[in-house]
């Protein structure tokens, strides 16, 4: 008798990070491939094929939700609001998390992964830090509503992957970002040589995620798991291999962090980026890949070759705007 395939209830299957993993499912190394049910809301997704529907709702009316996960058997909850306004952060991050766990719990769902990021563990120096032996600590609404979605999937008895800077084809945050920071700084910070930082490319990340949602129980040890890829990378890397791959000039003097705090503060930015950036924010991300079996991937170099004609598309898109 052929194995029944897993139903796998994917939302935010039109984003960044989701329709990777749409993606990846698809192509599931199972003994059956998964049924996928895809939340649609803003975003257009994949067009619907064999073992494939797509279903509206939207996080922030619960009512749309009734019966979404009926017939599930894991709900992987990609969809998030990042940045402001801080209310429809906490509606969608809080208040619609909480409506597709209840869902979840109603239709007898039986493994529920979370899309979570490290940014919950706010300001500090991470070195090779451990899920385990880490407290979060949030400083923004974004990751604040972040944290409290986790508390929700982890109460249902589910999984939560935090990966930290996620790079690759669709990326609206890490590069646009570092790219935009150089170009306020007029200059690298000589301190970015020596901050370590996690990066994960973006189909390796989609790869955890669905490997989590489909693995037996007994590869899933642990509930919190650091999705990154085991080598860090350092700032200045990635802010050189992004500004390279985006023809962006690249000065020759760099600057002290003092310095650049004092070309910020007379921008009137926020030095959020440049924190960051000037300090390690290394994940130990090794036990989700050995748990699962699964490869990493390519280390950042060789992985961001394969995103950088797209970054550059893009960075010439935004540059004749």
């Amino acid at each position: 008798m052929s194995p029944v395939p897993p139903t796998v209830l994917i939302t935010g299957a039109g984003g960044f990070v989701g329709s990777r993993a749409v993606h990846h499912a698809r192509r599931a190394d199972t003994p059956a491939p998964p049924r996928l049910r895809l939340l649609a809301h803003r975003r257009p997704v994949v067009a619907p094929g064999p073992g494939i529907e797509t279903v509206a709702g939207d996080l922030t009316r619960p009512g749309t939700l009734r019966g979404l996960c009926d017939g599930v058997d894991v709900l992987l909850h990609c969809a998030s609001h990042i940045g402001g306004p801080d209310d429809l952060c906490r509606a969608v991050n809080v208040g619609g998390t909480e409506a597709l766990v209840e869902e979840a719990r109603r239709a007898g769902v039986s493994r529920v992964v979370y899309l979570s990021t490290a940014a919950v563990y706010g300001r500090g120096r991470f070195v090779r830090a451990e899920a385990a032996d880490l407290e979060r600590g949030p400083v923004s609404e974004t990751s604040r509503t972040r944290a409290a979605a986790e508390d929700l999937v982890l109460a249902a008895g589910g999984h939560v992957l935090r990966p930290h800077l996620v790079y690759g084809a669709g990326d609206r945050w890490v590069v646009p970002g570092v790219l935009r920071l150089l170009a306020a700084l007029g200059a690298p910070v000589r301190e970015w040589a020596r901050a370590r930082l996690s990066v994960v490319d973006v189909d390796a990340l989609a790869r955890a995620l669905v490997a989590t949602a489909l693995a037996p129980e007994d590869r899933l040890r642990d509930r919190v798991h650091h999705a990154n890829h085991p080598e860090p990378v350092t700032a200045e890397d990635l802010v050189r291999t992004a500004a390279e791959a985006c023809g962006a000039p690249w000065p020759s003097d760099a600057i002290g962090l003092a310095e650049a705090r004092e070309r910020l503060a007379a921008r009137g930015a926020s030095t959020h980026s440049l924190d960051m950036l000037v300090t390690d924010h290394w994940f130990d991300s090794t036990p989700l890949w050995d748990g699962l079996g699964l490869a990493p991937g390519p280390a950042f170099h060789e992985g961001f070759t394969a995103h950088a004609p797209w970054y550059r598309e893009q960075h010439a898109v935004t540059a004749r705007a």
